[in-house]
Order: structure tokens, then C-alpha cells, then sequence
């Protein structure tokens, strides 16, 4: 199933490490088969505050996912981001592409008793 690796982040101003981050993320996502689904577009918010952007990269499965995110290659490059960009990243795994959210209510319904 494909997961997800989501970013909701804050850039302030464009410097030489943060450069140097976007130039060499790939290479460390391509040995875990990870691509990008959102990189460096314009977000429209429709509820709530939302200051910043979001970068969403897909994964063949929740395990390529974390194996990325906890592997040298990227853990060397990481601070590149975080010591310039303040914000949040989740790993999530995704829905099978036969999910039906009204099931999901009817076991809710079920289990709560509502």
C-alpha cells in the first residue's frame, strides 16, 4: 500500500543550504522508490490557517518510507532544512485503492454506538 511522507513547512528566505537540500534530496529517496507528488506549489486553503506550503512524496509502502527518512544519506542532509525551515513531517500510510469511507462510518456506527 503507498505511503506517504508529508511536510507542511514554513520557508523564510532562500539560502545556499536549503539549495543544496533540494539539490540532493533525490538521490536519497531514489534507492526506496520515493518520488515527489508535491514539491514547491502554491497551496489553497479552503479551511483554517494554514502559514506555508506543503511537499508530499509518495512510497511504495510504509516501510520504504521509513527506511528513507532514517537512512545516512538522508539523515546527512536533513539539517540542511530544519536548521532554516521551521515545520512538521509526518510518515502516513495510505488507503487501499478499494476503500469506502461509509464502511469505515457503519464500523464506527458499530462500535460506538451511535
Amino acid at each position: 500500500m503507498t505511503a506517504y511522507a508529508i511536510a507542511h513547512i514554513r520557508p523564510e528566505t532562500m539560502n545556499e543550504d536549503i539549495l543544496r537540500y533540494i539539490e540532493e534530496i533525490q538521490d536519497t529517496m531514489d534507492p526506496f522508490e520515493g518520488r515527489f507528488l508535491v514539491h514547491g506549489r502554491e497551496v489553497e486553503v479552503k479551511e483554517g490557517p494554514w502559514p506555508g506550503t506543503v511537499v508530499m512524496i509518495g512510497f511504495p509502502d510504509i516501510e520504504r518510507a521509513r527506511a528513507w527518512y532514517d537512512s545516512p544519506a538522508y539523515q546527512a542532509i536533513l539539517p540542511l532544512r530544519t536548521d532554516h525551515i521551521a515545520g512538521e513531517v509526518i510518515l502516513v500510510d495510505g488507503v487501499p485503492p478499494d476503500y469506502d469511507a461509509s464502511k469505515t462510518a457503519a464500523r464506527l456506527r458499530e462500535s460506538t454506538g451511535l
